[in-house]
């Protein structure tokens, strides 16, 4: 018999990591404990483990103040075995449970989702991010997409390449941007503290870059952004460009930067705590990623939370993040040129948009727009409208 009050949320991890899916998992749990708090929430987590202390101690946490809410981990599993570990306990707990609805935030996990509709009839919604949902050529994740309840997109452009690659019905793929932490993003003066650490004058021009440096990831635009830098400092002689972020294209990155004979005026980073990150987003004076595959781009909201001029890519959920334009610049992220350009006028305080230049109302757009209450309103509306959970 199916728990007519259950929902079983699949998830890669949300407390070892804190990508961007990682992130939108974690605001959407909250948001459905808001939204259902009597419902019962149990949280299959693939990649995180009871083991980790910070796991632990923030899902006894969670627990404490949500007593509805359940976690389970099979992150302790060796990697080799985890995936087959992972599907079979969600499996399992979906055959015994019988939730009234699976909520999956990776579209991987929709395999065994299709599997127990067939076998028990439990619908299932799926998250689609970016580069996960875009040129999908695997004929049974196809279908395990194409027999979803719902489909929520965190972007336009994330829906419309799934409608125009996957033929899917459109009334079934809907938009829940991705949301940000208000509170935590701020716009303060330049860290003393960092302003050392990086040998920077208060100032100083500084461009900032906050990504994973992935050598699957080289469409972040960091790249573009390098070779832009000599047209740059030709205009701005003083500019410094920090990137932040670890990861394993840093070597190639770093004999580009040789080859481009910029040492002196790039820094990278690496790993930055989470209790750092808003400090360096208030260390600069443009916020740039000028990508070509970002499915949304959490670091916009959270740079322009700061109250920081933004350059995004014009072929990605950049397009989303900065709505079309309004709330920064969009560029050919192909075109080092243009990306010099944009920022030397960023910069000199030359750039055609005067909203880049205020601070306060760079924030309360974004906070407007994909704050956390909106995202709420969001869900909310997207539940009445394809599920009415029964209590």
């Amino acid at each position: 018999m199916r728990n007519t009050s259950a929902v079983h949320l699949w998830m890669p991890d949300i407390f070892e990591f804190k990508g961007g899916i990682q992130v939108y998992s974690a605001f959407l749990l909250e948001a459905m404990q808001a939204m259902l708090p009597h419902c019962q929430h149990d949280v299959f987590l693939k990649h995180d483990s009871l083991g980790d202390g910070i796991a632990k101690r923030t899902a006894h946490a969670t627990m404490a103040a949500h007593p509805h809410t359940s976690f389970h981990f099979s992150g302790q599993w060796n990697p080799a075995l985890r995936t087959p570990a992972f599907a079979t306990a969600i499996a399992a707990a979906g055959l015994i449970q019988r939730p009234n609805l699976i909520l999956s935030t990776h579209i991987n996990f929709t395999k065994v989702a299709y599997w127990l509709k067939q076998i028990a009839g439990i619908p299932y919604w799926a998250i689609a991010h970016g580069v996960d949902a875009w040129s999908i050529e695997d004929p049974n994740l196809q279908k395990s997409l194409s027999h979803a309840d719902l489909i929520l997109a965190v972007s336009s452009y994330t829906r419309n390449r799934l409608l125009q690659e996957q033929n899917l019905n459109p009334e079934k793929v809907v938009v829940l941007p991705n949301t940000f932490d208000v509170d935590r993003f701020q716009i303060a003066t330049k860290s003393d503290h960092l302003l050392q650490r990086y040998q920077l004058k208060p100032d100083q021009p500084i461009i900032l870059t906050v990504a994973r440096l992935d050598g699957s990831e080289q469409y972040k635009g960091y790249d573009r952004i390098l070779q832009a830098m000599p047209k740059i400092r030709q205009h701005i002689p003083d500019v410094h460009y920090l990137i932040v972020g670890k990861g394993s294209d840093r070597y190639r990155i770093e004999q580009l930067i040789q080859t481009l004979d910029i040492e002196d005026c790039v820094t990278l980073a690496g790993f930055v705590a989470d209790e750092e990150l808003a400090n360096h987003y208030n260390l600069c004076d443009v916020f740039a990623m000028p990508s070509k595959g970002e499915g949304f781009g959490i670091v916009y909201l959270e740079a322009l939370a700061c109250g920081k001029p933004t350059v995004g890519g014009n072929q990605d959920g950049a397009i989303d993040a900065l709505c079309g334009g309004k709330l920064g610049i969009l560029v050919d992220p192909d075109n080092v040129k243009e990306i010099a350009m944009a920022l030397i006028q960023t910069l000199t305080r030359t750039y055609s948009h005067p909203l880049i230049y205020h601070p306060t109302a760079l924030r309360q757009g974004v906070i407007d727009t994909y704050g956390f209450q909106q995202f709420q309103k969001t869900l909310e509306v997207i539940w009445q409208t394809h599920h009415r959970l029964k209590h």
